[in-house]
């Protein structure tokens, strides 16, 4: 065949299988590994690998690693420490010691069933490492669809799928040493590590600065041809340095996606990026199904069967233990057990590159690729009813969940004529102020236990729920309300969110804020009755809607924006801070903090203008007495032991003003 007719080839494959997977409400990577297996040497012989498909393949890779390096950052790394270096780092490391021990006892155990195993303890640490990975692309996908990112599970399992990618680094170089004897071994290692620490090195230290003068030059020119030809030069241009480094292709991507997360350019280099990223991520696993020979596999069923159960179990398992362990509750721990089973992209990266090195005998290599197919197969079913497993084994989640709900209902019972407001972050803040202003009654859904805990401390009407499940709704009052507004811009999420009210309640208006105009006419036609734009304009628009709904006359609803506008958006400034804000962008920006006075403070009975934090940058927003009374911020107020005070400021001048009032 020529090279046209490969490339319209594996585009009708790719478009057919696409299309398949769509109907069936599946990812599109099982439609790209499907079709790879039909169109391959092993099945319709329509394609032979050629060495120009596969190095074309590889591209796919470093892109993904190009993306992943662009959500990889200091700050959010920080933030879930715990989660990815503990339970990420254990999860790896267990696995493939484990994959190594289980092979001593699955060689006996083929021994005795009359089947040669043969598989050293290489091939089985390459075999370990393809096991440990999980699917970011499908696990992510599903949760972002059933809005789960935000909620315990979700946060433990992305800890887990980052530290998975970040794992795969060394291991890239680690498994062409391991063809090595000992001593070489040893050598290849260190002198691989010696030139990754100098390659990230040189990168790292000035290569932020530079690559920040570099796209900010090029975006001056103001063409987005010329800003995605450096993108292009900038990720293939790394990933060339790192592969004539020794290293490999893949790593160079990680580190051009790290240096550009950290420049302002981050959200449009995710945009312009994004095809290349998936149209050669999917030539990538077509190339993967490609060698999966099915012959083999339906005369070692029985042998399939145990790889794809075996596997799957252990590793659910494990995953759910450790999470046991990091004070997770049942259910949590459950969830994230089921949702990480599964194989995922860089385990076939990782199998190809072990079967290259002659690590894995070619024998093996087919039924180890169709139990992994098969377990990524499985995980939408998994985690579709991955409620109904948890019901089963954990009778506490069920308790959990009606706590949960008895807690939202219990705050909205009384409320009547309410707003809800669907995400608690900056925007959904700054309408509860403009609310409370109006003595209009609120009820905020949330699904970031850390501001959540902060701003109810604070005083302030908000719970933990999800805002896209019909029982949070409908427990926070959603018949009763006057209006939901959606705060935060998700798309999918509001789209859902709409459905929901639209059959439960749809005489209650809703508001609905977006990134931009895109989304607008699909909004509108589900249901939306103001669609509203971004940032602090955005939250200004989205209030003034909200209040002109909620029966406010429109000359107060204007002269309130107007007054906002006048004080330089005072009203405004600063937000309670959860994990998702910890960005490199946000880092020093004026956030919000609650304080409790001891009962005996020494400042019970001063007032509070005598506190003088204005000189270390911090302001008092308001005062929570320990009754639940809100007072406003007044000088002449006058302080009491257990009032809760609501500051503003930095976050270092919020440390200093935490420990001048909590040191005595």
């Amino acid at each position: 065949m020529s090279s046209l007719d490969l490339a319209l080839l594996y585009l009708v494959a790719a478009v057919l299988g696409v299309v398949a997977c769509r109907s069936l409400k599946l990812p599109p990577m099982l439609g790209y590994l499907t079709v790879g297996v039909l169109i391959g040497p092993n099945a319709m012989a329509l394609s032979g690998e050629s060495e120009g498909v596969r190095y074309l393949a590889e591209f796919g890779v470093v892109f993904l690693m190009f993306v992943i390096g662009l959500e990889f950052n200091l700050p959010k790394l920080r933030s879930m420490r715990a989660l990815v270096f503990g339970l990420g780092l254990l999860q790896v490391l267990i696995t493939i010691l484990g994959t190594i021990v289980g092979n001593v006892l699955l060689d006996h155990l083929f021994d005795w069933l009359g089947i040669r195993w043969d598989l050293g303890w290489e091939g089985a640490l390459v075999l370990g490492a393809a096991m440990a990975m999980s699917s970011t692309a499908i696990v992510v996908k599903l949760m972002a669809e059933r809005l789960e990112l935000e909620s315990e599970h979700g946060r433990r399992v992305m800890g887990v799928l980052l530290f998975q990618d970040l794992a795969v680094v060394p291991l890239l170089v680690l498994i062409p040493a391991l063809k090595s004897d000992g001593g070489t071994m040893a050598v290849s290692l260190a002198w691989a590590g010696l030139k990754a620490v100098a390659v990230l090195a040189v990168l790292l230290a000035g290569g932020q600065k530079a690559m920040r003068w570099w796209l900010t030059l090029v975006a001056r020119r103001k063409s987005e041809e010329l800003f995605m030809l450096n993108l292009l030069l900038v990720t293939l241009g790394l990933a060339w340095v790192t592969e004539h480094a020794g290293l490999s292709l893949a790593l160079g991507a990680f580190v051009a996606g790290m240096l550009i997360a950290e420049t302002e350019y981050k959200h449009q280099v995710e945009t312009d990026i994004r095809p290349f990223h998936d149209v050669l991520l999917g030539l990538f696993f077509i190339t993967i199904g490609m060698k999966l020979d099915w012959r083999p596999v339906v005369a070692q069923w029985p042998l399939v069967v145990l790889l794809t159960l075996l596997p799957l179990a252990a590793k659910a398992t494990l995953i759910a233990v450790l999470a046991k362990l990091f004070r997770a509750p049942t259910g949590v721990a459950i969830r994230t057990g089921l949702y990480l089973a599964q194989a995922g992209e860089f385990g076939f990266v990782l199998l190809s590159l072990g079967a290259q090195h002659q690590l894995i005998a070619p024998q093996w290599v087919s039924p180890v690729l169709a139990s992994m197919v098969i377990s990524m197969l499985a995980t939408p079913l998994i985690v579709m009813y991955s409620n109904r497993i948890v019901m089963k084994l954990s009778s506490s989640d069920w308790l959990l969940q009606s706590v949960q709900l008895t807690t939202i209902a219990k705050k909205s019972i009384k409320a009547d004529a309410h707003v809800i407001i669907c995400g608690y972050g900056r925007s959904g803040q700054n309408l509860a102020r403009l609310l409370e202003t109006e003595h209009i009654p609120y009820m905020a859904l949330d699904l970031d236990p850390d501001r959540v805990r902060q701003a109810a401390a604070a005083g302030q009407s908000v719970v933990f729920g999800d805002a896209a499940k019909v029982q949070s709704l409908m427990a926070a009052g959603l018949a009763r309300a006057s209006a939901v507004v959606i705060s935060y811009h998700d798309t999918p999420s509001a789209l859902k969110i709409l459905q929901l009210v639209r059959e439960h309640a749809a005489h209650v208006p809703v508001v609905v804020r977006t990134i931009d105009d895109s989304d607008l006419e699909k909004l509108r036609a589900a249901g939306a009755t103001e669609v509203v734009p971004e940032a602090i304009e955005g939250s200004l628009m989205l209030a003034s809607h909200a209040l002109a709904l909620v029966g406010v006359p429109m000359r107060r609803v204007i002269r309130l924006t107007r007054d906002a506008r006048d004080a330089r958006y005072g009203l405004l400034r600063g937000y309670f801070h959860g994990a998702d804000d910890d960005s490199a962008e946000e880092r020093d920006q004026a956030r919000l903090r609650p304080v409790t006075l001891p009962v005996a403070s020494p400042y019970a009975g001063e007032p509070l203008g005598d506190l003088v934090l204005e000189a270390i940058g911090v302001q008092v927003v308001s005062v929570r007495r320990a009754s639940g009374a809100v007072r406003p911020a007044q000088d002449g107020l006058e302080l009491q032991g257990g009032d809760t005070l609501v500051l503003s400021g930095t976050p270092e001048a919020l440390a200093l003003a935490e420990e001048k009032l909590l040191r005595s």
